[in-house]
């Protein structure tokens, strides 16, 4: 199952720099993905989609789309499973700062956490929970729960057997539940503290958040909809409550603050180059997944490093070149998208390779 496929399976709530010295751009530039922005509303079936992209060399822009009014470049937004990419940045923060060790089992800091129904912290470590290759179930597609808490979120995991053994690579929301859990036990403060002390302020994102409990938008922002799976109707969940999805969900942000965190993480902005080698190593998971982040290759060749965001009412995708001089993060406003694993491989196509156009269509 590919990446694309398997962060939008999961259910509802979590189907779960320093960029050189030319001068942006900020005049109207139609880059070829803003063309072909249009498809994911004719063929994606989206009610509006909204892209921002940023390029820094020889012919630099900042260039953002809009299919229509529904989307504003300000507008705040639910950035579903993006908050991984955040999270894994604190944790190698902590590694290097030796707090931690990607080496170390769950069990050593948490002990008694993850034990019974054929789940064994002492063999789980918390590379394992990085690279999603722990085994552990993943809560969020457990229909009949719906925990509050991280802590809440394991026990419903552990109510079943794992998935595969520890070292198979399958994406589950439980490896981020217990990561929150891990940098609360090290640090003595939430997840959300350390990611807004280490991330959001350096990079002054200043409109990214973590709500906690507060099921309402910061302003501004738009509406959010998700799909009847029965008759097809846009039903409106701007409101929320983002506890389930926690550590491994939770974010909110926009589009210029997605493009300036993962501009500014693969630039070396915040990690060492020992520790953003290790973020980027994909052996583990036979080059599908990093430690919070992931490949993908176009059909020119180019890879692209980021991470796709999938909840309610909200689906966002950031690609980043490996040097961080260009990105471009894309939404919508409902979690269903049509066709995604064509039409978002040919959206990145059209951005990324040189001569791919509004009609590339990339691999599937």
């Amino acid at each position: 199952m590919s990446i694309l496929r398997a962060l939008l399976a999961a259910p509802l709530v979590l189907a779960l720099s320093v960029l050189g010295t030319a001068t942006l751009s900020s005049e109207p530039h139609l880059t070829p993905a803003a063309a072909y922005l249009p498809r994911l509303v004719a063929e994606g079936g989206a009610p509006t989609a909204a892209l921002l992209a940023r390029r820094a060399s020889s012919a630099p822009y900042d260039t953002y789309r809009s299919t229509g009014p529904g989307i504003r470049r300000a507008d705040r937004f639910r950035a579903g499973s993006i908050t991984k990419t955040f999270l894994a940045t604190v944790v190698l923060q902590l590694a290097r700062e030796r707090r931690l060790h990607l080496s170390d089992p769950v069990e050593r800091l948490l002990p008694g956490l993850v034990r019974g129904n054929g789940n064994d912290g002492r063999r789980i470590t918390l590379r394992a929970l990085l690279s999603h290759t722990s085994g552990l179930y993943d809560y969020t597609a457990d229909p009949s729960a719906h925990p509050l808490s991280a802590a809440a979120a394991v026990r419903v995991a552990l109510a079943h057997r794992p998935t595969g053994a520890p070292g198979h690579y399958a994406y589950s929301n439980t490896n981020y539940a217990v990561l929150g859990l891990v940098v609360q036990r090290v640090t003595g403060h939430g997840y959300a503290t350390e990611i807004r002390n280490r991330v959001i302020t350096p990079l002054r994102l200043t409109g990214t958040s973590l709500p906690g409990a507060r099921t309402a938008l910061p302003s501004p922002h738009g509406r959010a909809y998700t799909r009847d799976p029965d008759d097809g109707s846009l039903r409106d969940v701007t409101v929320l409550d983002p506890r389930t999805a926690g550590p491994a969900g939770e974010l909110i942000s926009t589009l210029d603050d997605l493009n300036r965190f993962y501009a500014a993480l693969l630039g070396g902005r915040l990690l060492a180059p020992a520790q953003l080698a290790v973020l980027l190593n994909t052996r583990a998971t036979h080059g599908v997944y990093g430690l919070g982040i992931y490949p993908q290759k176009l059909s020119c060749g180019i890879t692209v490093w980021g991470h796709n965001g999938h909840i309610s009412g909200s689906y966002v995708r950031t690609a980043t070149t490996r040097d961080g001089r260009h990105t471009l993060t894309y939404r919508i406003d409902t979690d269903t998208l049509a066709d995604a694993e064509t039409l978002e491989p040919s959206l990145l196509d059209a951005e990324f390779c040189p001569g791919a156009g509004a009609g590339s269509r990339g691999p599937a």
